[in-house]
């Protein structure tokens, strides 16, 4: 799994609010975004909401990633 590259706290914001919004549906509506804004060409909002995907699945985990000290 790819690690989200968070470029400020909007981005946690944004899938924070997805996460309140949409439940355990959140990835699919930030992944629906991406693809919209794909759709429009607009490449910078299309990998922010790739980004947010990633954070809000990193999010949902209730395990530890990674290496744990």
């Amino acid at each position: 799994m790819q690690l989200p590259y968070l470029s400020g706290r909007k981005s946690y914001e944004d899938a924070a609010e997805l996460m309140a919004l949409f439940g355990d549906n959140a990835g699919y509506e930030a992944a629906a975004r991406a693809d919209r804004s794909l759709d429009v060409g607009n490449h910078i909002h299309f990998c922010h909401w790739r980004q947010i995907e990633r954070l809000i699945v990193l999010l949902a985990y209730d395990q530890p990633l990674g290496t744990i000290h």
